[in-house]
């Protein structure tokens, strides 16, 4: 994850470099990637990453833990590892448009409580990038959408929701679509930044340079001498 996270933070500070050079959060005229399109990718990847953890009921998720081959993130820091008697809240939809909360054994919520202690990790890269946005001088701070927001598995699988997790309408999120998810246009851009950069020390114009090249040489260091 601190991969990915790095890759995609020097993506924001190159965003940020180039608002605060040109003055102005419409950085595509300079190559950059402006920070609304970027918060439409995360709201896509994040809804998709919070499927992968799995359903939040499962009599699995609870086998596994019993048997010691599934924990919650930094099982260390519980003083409980048996996690028997305690119970997990969990909100669902009531198929009227609104939210029911119901307790579930803890157990059998394992795959929500290692979601939710990804979401706040999640959280931790987006406040170091919203840092870099607010150091350039501007007002916009990326948000994780709800964890109900687009998602395929679960409780929420296939329930229309705004960014705040409020159940909507089909209609009402077609109609916002647009400004929630990458569009066509936005697909079509990011495709055309894909060009190569081959000469050493070089970065794209819509990328920052990391902080050091690899085992700590400098970033223009050539790798690779070809004969």
């Amino acid at each position: 994850m601190f991969v990915g996270a790095g890759g995609v933070g020097r993506v924001v500070q190159r965003t940020a470099e180039l608002m605060r050079e040109h003055d102005t959060d419409d950085v595509a005229p300079f190559g950059g990637v402006n920070v609304d399109t970027i918060q439409r990718y995360l709201n896509l990847h994040y809804s998709v990453s919070l499927d992968l953890f799995g359903a939040e009921t499962s009599s699995n998720a609870a086998n596994y833990f019993a048997a010691g081959l599934k924990g919650r993130p930094n099982e260390a820091q519980y003083e409980d590892h048996l996690a028997l008697g305690k119970t997990y809240a969990l909100a669902a939809p009531d198929g009227a448009g609104g939210v029911v909360q119901s307790d579930v054994p803890l157990r059998n919520a394992m795959n929500e409580a290692t979601r939710t202690a990804y979401a706040e990790e999640c959280q931790l890269f987006l406040d170091r990038w919203n840092d870099l946005i607010q150091r350039a001088g501007f007002d916009f701070r990326y948000r994780l959408p709800s964890p109900r927001f687009r998602r395929s598995i679960g409780l929420w699988a296939g329930v229309p929701t705004d960014l705040d997790g409020r159940p909507i309408s089909a209609g009402a999120f077609e109609a916002q679509r647009s400004g929630w998810l990458p569009t066509e246009a936005d697909r079509a851009y990011v495709q055309s930044l894909m060009q190569p950069v081959t000469e050493a020390g070089k970065m794209a114009a819509w990328i920052a340079p990391p902080d050091r090249g690899i085992n700590n040489q400098p970033i223009g260091y050539e790798y690779v001498r070809l004969a």
